[in-house]
């Protein structure tokens, strides 16, 4: 004899599972290092008007702006650049020189200096080795 509640039961089981598995969809993608396309695209947005604003603040040429930041999007930049530009005439402020070099785009390797080698690792290799 079919037992009464074991369908409802049941039915309830495969709900709970898919609502948790559903639910737990942003965790996956977030773990697998998958972005929505229009939160990225935001991101992206957000990060050129910011990027923009600052070449501008700090003096430096929109073209300059293009080739160091050369993963964003040209439109965003030339936004913020634009909008930082006339922030900065309405309110007579001047530009702010950086005090550090500009990043480097993504991927690419810095070149380190060859450090040059210690008093210390000169005299071991100088040192004859004693038997």
């Amino acid at each position: 004899m079919p037992d009464p509640l074991g369908r409802p039961l049941r039915t309830f089981l495969i709900a709970a599972i898919l609502l948790f598995s559903l639910a737990a969809c942003d965790m996956i993608q977030q773990q697998l290092g998958i972005e929505d396309l229009a939160a990225k695209a935001a991101r992206t947005d957000a990060e050129g008007k910011a990027v923009g604003g600052a070449c501008r603040q700090s003096g430096r040429a929109i073209e300059d702006c293009y080739s160091i930041y050369s993963w964003l999007p040209k439109a965003p930049i030339y936004e913020g650049w634009r909008d930082m530009d006339a922030y900065m005439r309405d309110n007579k402020l001047e530009t702010v020189e950086p005090q550090l070099p500009p990043v480097a785009a993504p991927g690419t390797r810095r070149k380190t200096p060859v450090a040059e080698e210690s008093a210390a690792a000169k005299a071991v290799k100088k040192a004859p080795e004693k038997r």
